[in-house]
């Protein structure tokens, strides 16, 4: 983790852009306009810094969007990097954590702002988000398929839990393109906005997250992780568990004071 996790925010990269709105919310954008933010190895080490930043800050909420001009969250991996790379080389470059698994493990909450096309790699990074705003006119797919590979970032295994073994198969198999009306029908995404209403829709479920206890947060974003790893026996009694240790904390108090004092809670985050 960084030392100074505020500097890192601050800093200018190459294919990254931060935003703080200082209501708890960071949002991170991707910014490879010209090759529709598609993830290189130069946007994985940024986006992973700076992750690893907001970790460490006080943000409450992480956003992860693309640039607005090109019609894309992001476009994929970056095929170029492919073509040449052997079998043990990409062993390595897949060896653990990747951007994935490193924005999945945050305990901070975490938004996908779907602005556009999220496809291949793309989906794979908004589906190792934990809540997923798409916008109209955006298309969804993992179309590996036809470049005779497979989803490489965790797409058959995310998928699956998220929409069924059937609709994954399906885009897997087929690497069709959907929509994000029949994305929300399935499952994959959780809100659908037009795009004038979307900045409303993403700020009002962002705001709405970011109000609430920081270690509360933590804390119910583990429990329903934990619910994918887990049997239902075993996922109660670590539910059970988590619930308990809330109670060694100072905000459950705030929490419960403020309630009965029909106020406004003032979060310590401790």
């Amino acid at each position: 983790m960084t030392d100074d996790p505020a500097a890192v925010l601050e800093a200018d990269y190459e294919t990254i852009r931060v935003d703080r709105d200082g209501e708890g919310t960071a949002t991170v954008t991707i910014d490879r306009p010209d090759a529709r933010n598609a993830l290189n190895g130069t946007v994985r080490a940024e986006l992973t810094e700076v992750l690893e930043a907001v970790e460490d800050s006080d943000a409450r909420v992480g956003v992860i969007t693309g640039s607005e001009d090109c019609n894309a969250f992001v476009a994929g991996a970056d095929v170029s990097e492919f073509r040449d790379r052997g079998m043990l080389e990409q062993r390595d470059a897949s060896e653990r954590p990747r951007i994935y698994e490193t924005v999945a493990d945050l305990q901070t909450p975490m938004v996908a702002r779907i602005n556009g096309h999220a496809l291949g790699g793309g989906l794979e990074l908004a589906t190792a988000c934990d809540i997923r705003i798409a916008q109209r006119g955006a298309k969804l797919g993992q179309p590996e398929i036809n470049l005779g590979i497979i989803p490489g970032g965790g797409g058959t295994q995310r998928l699956p839990r998220l929409i069924g073994e059937g609709q994954a198969m399906k885009l897997i198999l087929t690497g069709d393109l959907i929509d994000v009306d029949e994305a929300h029908d399935i499952g994959l995404v959780d809100e659908v906005s037009d795009p004038e209403g979307f900045d409303d829709c993403v700020s009002d479920v962002v705001t709405s997250i970011a109000e609430k206890s920081p270690v509360a947060l933590r804390y119910a974003k583990e429990s329903v992780r934990a619910a994918s790893r887990m049997n239902l026996d075993n996922g109660i009694e670590y539910e059970a568990e988590l619930f308990a240790q809330l109670f060694a904390t100072e905000d459950k108090d705030e929490g419960i004071d403020a309630f009965f004092e029909d106020r406004e809670p003032e979060w310590k985050g401790e």
